[in-house]
């Protein structure tokens, strides 16, 4: 019998969808946030980081996941959630902070409450560069796309869907209905490829080179995953146990 994708996967990474409340692990985040943003990519000053920890102020509302590999033991991989506040649903999300449009502040479009932001998300350079793909912070470049073109799939999925499936668990947790971001044209790319669909909240900005604001609103957004890529639904979906 063919193997899933799904199943395929978990043969390689290990999944840790929340790691917030195990100190040794979400020190591994901050780690590899400090080595993918300041060492490898200088977006960050390291000298405001010392102590080799790469952290902001969204982090205390934030939910932080780890993807591992499973032969190594070595982190491959981190994204965070970031939530609403509890106590105050208008504080704004980081992309308030580069973004002006209208748009984010539509509540019939974006509610608030139940409105966070998929943000740090953050591919160590090790395998990235076994998959010619060290150039991004995502690990998605030109030449993932190019590979893409030439090879009709490849034989590992690629890192970046394990930290979806942590995202849309997450969600679920906590009663998160849509996600805002502000993400590499390329991996927007790779996600549509892969039947992902985010939708362009304004104009590309410049930050750390080009991005692009967007949103997903998670309903409808794992439905059309589940028509286009049944297959990459059910490892987002952890096997459909998300998305019902």
């Amino acid at each position: 019998m063919t193997e899933s994708l799904a199943e395929i996967y978990k043969k390689y990474f290990e999944i840790y969808p929340q790691v917030d409340e195990a100190p040794e692990q979400l020190a591994e985040v901050y780690r590899l946030r400090f080595q993918v943003y300041c060492v490898e990519n200088p977006f960050e000053d390291s000298s405001h980081h010392p102590d080799g920890l790469e952290k902001d102020p969204f982090d205390d509302c934030s939910i932080h996941s780890l993807l591992v590999h499973r032969q190594t033991s070595l982190t491959a991989g981190t994204v965070r959630l970031v939530l609403p506040s509890e106590d105050n649903p208008a504080l704004a999300l980081p992309i308030n902070q580069l973004c002006r449009e209208p748009l984010l502040n539509d509540l019939n479009l974006l509610p608030r409450s139940t409105l966070a932001e998929v943000s740090r998300f953050a591919v160590s350079k090790n395998f990235r560069r076994r998959l010619g793909e060290a150039s991004s912070p995502s690990g998605v470049s030109t030449e993932w796309h190019e590979a893409q073109a030439r090879e009709q799939g490849r034989k590992i999925p690629h890192l970046c869907l394990g930290l979806i499936q942590a995202l849309v668990g997450n969600s679920y947790k906590y009663g998160v209905t849509h996600w805002s971001a502000v993400m590499e044209p390329a991996l927007l790319r790779m996600l549509k490829r892969v039947g992902i669909h985010f939708i362009n909240s304004g104009p590309l900005i410049e930050y750390h080179g080009w991005r692009q604001p967007c949103y997903a609103e998670l309903a409808p957004m794992l439905s059309q995953v589940k028509l286009e890529r049944p297959d990459v639904w059910e490892l987002i979906t952890d096997d459909g146990r998300y998305g019902q």
